[in-house]
């Protein structure tokens, strides 16, 4: 039987409960949806903050399938990372329409519906894993 890890820090964090499963279920639609793999890291990112997400993107199983939304509230910094592969689907303008997307809804003070809004519109710009540019 497998075991499930402990993360006490997760639901200690800044989503409630309700979004934190609203985010795990808008990951496994995107994942699905699109065959690339989509990640959400929130917290503190080491200066220069680009830097710092690239590094936390290449530690996930696959990054050249993946996609990093990088979020921390405090410092008020937004990072999306894509990989290779996930790069010839969505393109810099993709990621910055979900960035403004994401940045209205944290302004408003809606951190968890944000990074739910701007997954979705990263998941619809890719497309499915048959779609190329």
């Amino acid at each position: 039987m497998p075991t499930t890890a402990w993360h006490p820090e997760v639901l200690d964090g800044p989503l409630s409960q309700r979004a934190l499963l609203r985010v795990d279920e808008t990951l496994r639609l995107a994942d699905t949806m699109t065959g690339l793999t989509f990640s959400v890291y929130i917290g503190e990112l080491l200066e220069p903050s680009r830097e710092s997400a690239e590094e936390l993107h290449l530690r996930l199983p696959e990054p050249d399938r993946s996609v990093l939304v990088a979020v921390s509230p405090n410092q008020r910094l937004l990072e999306i990372v894509t990989g290779s592969t996930a790069r010839r689907r969505l393109l810099d303008r993709d990621c910055k329409l979900a960035a403004l997307s994401m940045a209205a809804a944290f302004s408003g003070g809606d951190l968890g519906g944000g990074i739910v809004a701007g997954l979705a519109q990263l998941a619809g710009h890719a497309g499915s894993p048959s779609r190329s540019r």
